[in-house]
């Protein structure tokens, strides 16, 4: 009877140590958002609101690596003073890194490494003040840590440069955003769209 608990404690150990390792391989999709900032500040005369969406579809083209499309949209707004815009949309890709120097930087068998770049069209619209509409090209580091075999909350740096028209020729930004992210198989994706259709 022993022999079950340690045998059920191997494969439990086999399968948390393989979750995050197995979710990034060729043929999977990635389907999730980043929130880089969301909230309310309210104050007499001057209630703001403001949020940053940015979701994205991505599939494993190889081990470890991911292409796809990303669509961000950015609103602050406040009494009185207007809203702020900032929008983007293009083509990204994430490289999930494999390498045994920052393996060792991985506090938990569940966390991944990875970077991620993107290229598109984007803008920056405040209410006052220059704005930048063009090329928006962005780049940084970031963790996943997988919650489950399928999902893993996403901790992001992210650069990013838009060169174009407007008031200002270019604009840059740092942010830092959270969110998750949904790993599938191809087949599996399949099937929940063949269901969704069945529902309607």
């Amino acid at each position: 009877m022993k022999r079950i608990p340690k045998l059920t404690m191997a494969l439990m150990a086999l399968f948390v140590s393989s979750a995050a390792v197995a979710q990034t391989q060729k043929g999977n999709l990635m389907v999730g958002s980043d929130i880089t900032d969301f909230g309310f500040t309210f104050q007499k005369a001057s209630t703001r609101f403001n949020f940053n969406l940015n979701p994205k579809l991505a599939y494993f083209i190889k081990d470890d690596l991911a292409v796809g499309a990303y669509v961000n949209f950015g609103l602050s707004t406040s009494n009185g003073a207007g809203s702020d815009v900032s929008y983007g949309v293009g083509a990204l890709a994430r490289y999930y890194i494999h390498d045994k120097n920052v393996e060792k930087l991985e506090f938990s068998k569940r966390a991944r490494f990875f970077l991620e770049a993107n290229a598109g069209f984007g803008g920056q619209n405040p209410a006052s003040g220059a704005s930048t509409n063009g090329v928006q090209l962005g780049v940084g580091p970031g963790l996943s840590y997988f919650i489950t075999p399928n999902v893993a909350l996403d901790a992001l740096l992210k650069y990013d440069l838009i060169v174009g028209g407007g008031n200002s020729t270019t604009s840059q930004n740092l942010s830092f955003g959270l969110g998750f992210q949904i790993f599938l198989p191809t087949s599996k994706a399949k099937q929940i769209m063949r269901e969704e259709k069945m529902m309607k």
